[in-house]
């Protein structure tokens, strides 16, 4: 089911829930129900349930899209690790220099290709991407310099092995959900208690009323579907992207 129809789904169920509810209060209510006045307490109690509510879900958003940056982030830097390890192979000799650029060719493609599409379905790297990353350590590293020229390249190419090394292994730490179950257990029992004080002020059967109650029980479930989405930063909804390894790769994507 696309994410955008279970939004809407979200959406409307949460809209039917109130309605519905207060539908069905109402009609239960004793005739001589005063529904003009609420207790001064309960409005205060639902002022500022509703402001604590407000200030969980601004940070719980600030920190899944945080997450979802950082997760950009990790791609950028592996990806310009590897391109620098390509570009300044270019001093030693051509053979070694077409070895080191075809694996790191061999390495992207396997990550734009078959690795990123395990992300987002498994949830994890694969093996073949450890081992491809592994071979263009072995080129970097075992490489004997033949002369002062190629000795000055050398540890900056091992510095940027180790660049890419420490982001490949940040993209995986980054591939699961960012938000615990203790979190989200409040977010959605605030979500239950916040909509749920719109029935302690005695809402009643108007239609103003009952249109701002759907609204808010709406936006409500719209940014708990936003947490979520942006809760895997690979998997879901607006998700990191492969665009920097095809910006600095274009051949790969070809």
């Amino acid at each position: 089911m696309p994410e955008w129809l279970v939004l809407i789904l979200a959406m409307l169920a949460a809209c039917a829930v109130v309605v519905v509810i207060t539908l069905v209060r109402h009609r239960a209510a004793p005739d001589d129900e005063d529904t003009t006045e609420t207790p001064d307490v309960i409005e205060y109690m639902t002022m500022w349930i509703g402001v604590v509510y407000a200030i969980v879900l601004g940070l719980a958003i600030a920190g899944v899209w945080e997450g979802r940056s950082a997760a950009q982030d990790h791609v950028q830097a592996e990806a310009a690790a590897l391109h620098e390890i390509s570009e300044r192979v270019r001093v030693y000799p051509p053979d070694t220099r077409e070895r080191i650029r075809d694996d790191v060719n061999a390495y992207v493609g396997q990550v734009v290709n078959t690795e990123w599409k395990v992300m987002a379905d498994h949830g994890k790297i694969t093996v073949r991407g450890d081992e491809l990353f592994e071979r263009i350590r072995r080129d970097v590293t075992d490489y004997q310099p033949g002369n002062d020229f190629e000795a000055q390249a050398y540890q900056p190419l091992l510095d940027q092995v180790t660049a890419a090394n420490q982001a490949r292994a940040a993209r995986a730490d980054s591939l699961g959900a960012t938000m615990p179950g203790v979190v989200w257990f409040g977010l959605l029992g605030g979500a239950v208690i916040t909509i749920g004080m719109i029935f302690a002020l005695q809402i009643r059967r108007t239609v103003r009323e009952l249109a701002l109650a759907g609204l808010f029980s709406a936006l409500i479930a719209f940014l708990l579907f936003l947490i979520w989405d942006f809760d895997a930063p690979y998997s879901r909804g607006i998700t990191a992207s492969a665009e920097p390894f095809l910006n600095l790769f274009p051949h790969i994507g070809a």
